[in-house]
């Protein structure tokens, strides 16, 4: 049986990689005022960056419609048998439950959506090992188990240089943002039942940063052979020297440098810096 690796554009993961694992991608939109982006294909990171700073204007963002998925499915059943779909957390977002009702539409291929339960470059992880996978000949249930039991030990935590974004586009209750505004905090974020929360409310940016390195340095303390991301929004030689120390303290660690791009980008604002890991 051969299987396709589709994912979303949220993952983030390098055109070289994609190409060379033969992983299948399905943009979310970015929708400035009067101009519409296809992520990572008609904008790049930098350049969304550059558009913000330039013109003031935040973008909204929209899931890709039922339609294209449906057209996607149908394009891999010339060559493939199954389809496993992998995207972020259908907490935030709607591409999962259109990948899971396109699913139910096409005939010719079984489709397997994954929820992540999360994004960027941690929803990547779980593509590469599907994709890996997929390339050694293993089924569509091997691969799904296996996503399954990576779950278990992935972690995300990120935090923002203001709770506005999150809030204003829907990601974040208002009162949690209020009190954030407020105390001037630079809560330490996480993903808990698929949505967005606070983990622990830090004053400033040094101490939630320093918080996230001590949680990775907790679980990178017993030797397991671990993947682990720095990811930034905007922020690349702050990500890259926050990489280069963990590296020296870690070297059973395989570390990843990637960015918070355009789609999530809008709505955790520039400055944002996260980091995610999982065990092997």
């Amino acid at each position: 049986m051969r299987t396709a690796i589709l994912t979303d554009s949220t993952a983030y993961i390098p055109l070289e990689i994609r190409k060379k694992l033969h992983i299948e991608m399905i943009p979310l939109m970015v929708n400035f005022e009067n101009e519409s982006y296809k992520e990572e294909i008609e904008i790049s990171a930098d350049d969304f960056y550059d558009k913000v700073r330039g013109n003031g204007e935040l973008p909204t963002t929209s899931q890709p419609s039922i339609g294209l998925f449906v057209e996607k499915f149908k394009q891999l059943a010339n060559d493939f048998d199954a389809v496993i779909c992998i995207h972020l957390s259908s907490g935030i977002s709607g591409t999962y439950a259109g990948a899971v009702s396109a699913g139910e539409m096409v005939e010719n291929i079984n489709v397997y959506p994954f929820d992540s339960e999360t994004s960027c470059m941690l929803q990547g992880f779980y593509v590469i090992e599907a994709a890996e996978m997929a390339k050694e000949g293993k089924t569509p249930e091997e691969i799904t188990l296996r996503l399954q039991e990576m779950k278990k030990s992935v972690q995300a935590y990120f935090m923002v240089d203001d709770l506005s974004h999150l809030q204003r586009g829907g990601r974040l209750n208002s009162a949690q943002a209020l009190i954030g505004s407020l105390l001037q905090v630079k809560p330490v974020l996480h993903f808990v039942n698929k949505v967005i929360v606070p983990y622990e409310k830090i004053r400033t940016r040094k101490k939630a940063l320093q918080k996230m390195i001590d949680m990775f340095g907790e679980e990178a303390s017993n030797q397991l052979p671990m993947r682990a991301v720095i990811i930034h929004a905007n922020r690349e030689q702050q990500a890259e020297q926050i990489k280069s120390e963990l590296e020296k303290q870690y070297p059973h660690v395989e570390f990843t440098l990637s960015y918070f791009g355009a789609v999530i980008g809008t709505h955790l604002g520039e400055g944002a810096i996260g980091m995610g890991w999982y065990r092997k």
